[in-house]
């Protein structure tokens, strides 16, 4: 098994590029998905989210309404610092029991972790990371055309985030989707030989 971790900023292509590296044989271990499946209810996260945030992050399906939760979480850095204390510890366990479960195989795990750190590169024994990249205006754009978001949720969304250059300086490998479709496809071809030959 060769574990690698993805990661990138918000609206730098993490996610078209995972589903690339899935088309051409790699499994994926998404951790935007593993947040999902915590936080739902019965989860491990769902409760001391509530109990921290209050009932107003619950939406009327008895779910976390994510954009509420969003809204006051993000307002601040003790909000963002709790959320993290929450849900990532959770994540974490989840994660390392499914690439587990892969250990035994010949298999490229992609580990999609968007707030990949040095300190993962340890906890979860990766034996390579990667960093979609591209510029702020770019990532911004997309946050607004694709996702829909308002402006100044994508702004401090961005804001929040580790530079691109701390985000780099850990990378074996830099993508570059600043691009189009096509470009990004020739980008994902060239990752997938690295990895295959690693």
């Amino acid at each position: 098994m060769l574990a690698v971790g993805l990661t990138g900023g918000i609206g730098s292509g993490k996610s078209a590029v995972a589903d690339l590296l899935v088309a051409r044989g790699a499994v994926l271990i998404d951790a935007d998905q593993v947040a999902r499946d915590v936080v739902a209810p019965g989860g491990p996260a769902y409760q001391p989210l509530i109990d921290r945030f209050g009932q107003g992050i619950v939406a009327s399906d008895g779910t976390i309404d994510r954009p509420a939760l969003a809204a006051v979480a993000f307002t601040d850095d003790v909000a963002r610092a709790d959320l993290n204390g929450i849900t990532h510890p959770v994540i974490g366990k989840a994660m390392a029991e499914a690439l587990a479960a892969q250990a035994q195989t010949d298999r490229i795990v992609i580990m999609a972790i968007p707030l990949l750190t040095a300190a993962h590169r340890e906890t979860a024994h990766l034996d390579k990371v990667v960093v979609v990249d591209c510029p702020t205006d770019i990532a911004l754009e997309r946050l607004l055309k694709q996702r829909g978001m308002e402006r100044a949720d994508a702004e401090a969304r961005i804001r929040a985030q580790i530079t691109p250059e701390e985000r780099r300086k850990d990378a074996d490998f830099v993508l570059d989707n600043s691009g189009d479709r096509a470009a990004l496809v020739a980008e994902v071809d060239g990752l997938w030989d690295w990895l295959t030959r690693a």
